[in-house]
């Protein structure tokens, strides 16, 4: 089993800028893909952004509404996911997850991960 622990939610005003940082408590085994999420009330849970495994890490993909203002990035020496935020718009504002999917080399943004944080919320108003 794969926990995975979410930190760097808050508040910040339009236009402000959050990051998040993801990083597992236990470790998976062999190479893992990791994607961030976002679910806000009354919506489906949908992707944000993904990235490959850590031999794959140069693969990203990002939905349409956060492309050129959102970045997903891993440090593999401190298996650490981090997803930087900037420009945010009040529509961002949901809870942040992000997700693990083992011996894999890239997954994509399909809600299909097998482990998934517990989650961090994210509120951006003025």
């Amino acid at each position: 089993q794969v926990q995975l622990v979410e930190s760097g939610g808050g508040s910040a005003q339009p236009g402000g800028s959050l990051r998040l940082s993801c990083a597992p408590v236990t470790f998976p085994r062999g190479d893992y893909c990791m994607a961030w999420f976002r679910q806000a009330p009354g919506k489906e849970r949908e992707g944000v952004a993904a990235i490959g495994s850590t031999q794959n890490s140069g693969t990203t993909m990002y939905a349409d509404s956060v492309k050129g203002r959102f970045t997903i990035s891993r440090d593999n020496t401190n298996n650490t996911l981090y997803l930087q935020m900037n420009n945010l718009k009040p529509q961002d504002t949901a809870m942040y997850y992000c997700a693990a999917e083992t011996f894999c080399w890239f997954h994509g943004l399909s809600p299909t991960y097998n482990f998934w944080g517990q989650g961090t919320q994210v509120t951006v108003s003025s």
